[in-house]
């Protein structure tokens, strides 16, 4: 969409420009123009000799490009952009918007790395942890001691006390000596810690994991989470296209 140059009421093309013109050309109400104005990410908007804003296609295009860049970036990302652009500091707004650009493409690797974890949990079932817990159950009973999971998921026994810690492994403690002992269902929730944590999730993450697991049984339930995540993902990036176009429009041009 562009503002440009719309026939107005008051005169010839581009001329005589009016708060309510700027609006109607940028799809907003009056009031949103004046608050963009007050944000500063419209310029300067000279006083005409009545004491009127004199408003140009400009500050049009501006108001596009700011609503395109709040709608894709957020507002306070829009408002840096342009208020760099204006005060002729285009490396910072490029660096906003990369900054941005950055972060959603960390959140895409982080997905990646999640549906894999996911791919390998609903493969350890019954899987690698499955047999682990068969073979201590042929071997020990029904409960495995802290070293024995240890031993069996290639781990320390102090990441798996920091796992407890953090609330995310549950075992129950022995009634005669107070040890630990992990049920099977234990042992698959520490395997599935073991995986998120090698996709670099931090423990905070795992936890609302753990539970949709323990509450559901069901991986595809949160695959299917992280492919409507990446549809998300997909919706901003096409508006965050179209938000660049409409600020192309408003740089100055090049030396």
């Amino acid at each position: 969409m562009s503002a440009s140059d719309p026939q107005l009421p008051g005169g010839g093309v581009g001329a005589g420009w009016r708060t309510v013109d700027v609006a109607r050309a940028a799809g907003v109400s009056a009031q949103a123009v004046r608050l963009y104005a007050g944000y500063g990410v419209l310029g300067e908007v000279p006083r005409a000799a009545n004491g009127y804003r004199a408003w140009t296609a400009r500050h049009a295009d501006l108001a596009v490009a700011y609503r395109a860049l709040a709608a894709a970036y957020g507002g306070e990302t829009a408002r840096r952009v342009l208020r760099a652009v204006h005060a002729g500091e285009l490396r910072s707004a490029f660096t906003a918007v990369d900054a941005a650009h950055a972060a959603w493409h960390a959140e895409r690797q982080r997905l990646d790395r999640l549906e894999r974890a996911l791919a390998e949990l609903a493969d350890d079932d019954p899987g690698d942890a499955g047999a682990v817990a068969a073979a201590a159950s042929e071997a020990a009973g029904t409960t495995m001691t802290v070293g024995e999971v240890a031993d069996a998921l290639g781990v320390r026994t102090s990441a798996l006390r920091v796992w407890e810690g953090a609330g995310l492994l549950r075992p129950a403690r022995d009634a005669r000596t107070g040890h630990r002992r992990y049920s099977d269902a234990d042992v698959r929730d520490a395997r599935a810690v073991q995986l998120l944590r090698s996709t670099g999730a931090p423990l905070e993450a795992i936890r609302p994991v753990l539970d949709a697991l323990r509450a559901h049984a069901d991986v595809a339930t949160l695959r299917a989470a992280v492919d409507r995540r990446r549809d998300v993902l997909d919706a901003v990036a096409r508006a965050r296209v179209a938000a660049i176009a409409q600020l192309h429009r408003v740089l100055p041009p090049t030396a």
